[in-house]
């Protein structure tokens, strides 16, 4: 582990529905539970191996109802669907703050590639005329 990964503070903010992690430094990133809910570093999300991951739609409006630290490496984040088999390593959460941007975007294009829809609410059908 490395600790310029560890956050030194980390604030759940129930109504924005965002985890806020703190960094030496002064770095602080506010990441939502919908994006930490689809990148969860579970089997469940990522699969077994390459080319098994599980697309996760419909997340927009999880939440995080508990947060609990797992020895000193990692949190594991328990959601609001049940959700709760992904352990955040601080190595793996770092890289979601750095690379966030980047990876929401490919979140965003997969969903629509897949003709999915963020919203558990909307059902995405394609005709083609």
């Amino acid at each position: 582990m490395n600790d310029a990964t560890r956050p030194e503070g980390i604030q759940l903010h129930t109504r924005s529905r965002e985890l806020e992690l703190s960094y030496p430094g002064g770095e602080s990133f506010r990441l939502s539970c919908e994006f930490l809910r689809v990148m969860s570093p579970s089997a469940e999300v990522k699969g077994h191996g390459p080319g098994q991951e599980v697309l996760q739609v419909g997340k927009l409006n999880v939440a995080i109802t508990a947060i609990r630290p797992v020895g000193n490496y990692a949190l594991q984040l328990v959601f609001d669907d049940g959700h709760d088999s992904g352990l955040y390593s601080w190595d793996y959460l770092h890289t979601l703050c750095r690379d966030r941007d980047q990876l929401w975007q490919t979140y965003l294009d997969e969903l629509s590639e897949a003709g999915a829809s963020r919203d558990p609410d909307v059902q995405v059908v394609k005709l083609e005329l």
